[in-house]
């Protein structure tokens, strides 16, 4: 199987959005257990929720890229 240049785009387009939700998400759970320890059980939980989807646009966009 081989990868084109549009398949190429496609990854590095595809990964470049979710490493950046990702980063954010990060960032903004990381700065919420900061204000408010005690909600470290939710807000970690529903952080992991969120990287999970961000993370499977990514697994999408390098399917569709092997695919092309």
């Amino acid at each position: 199987m081989e990868i084109t240049v549009t398949g190429g785009i496609i990854a590095a387009i595809g990964g470049l959005g979710p490493g950046i939700g990702i980063g954010l998400i990060g960032a903004k759970a990381l700065e919420a257990l900061g204000r408010n320890p005690e909600a470290s059980g939710r807000i970690i939980a529903i952080m992991f929720v969120a990287m999970g989807f961000a993370e499977a646009i990514a697994i999408y966009s390098l399917v569709f890229a092997f695919l092309k």
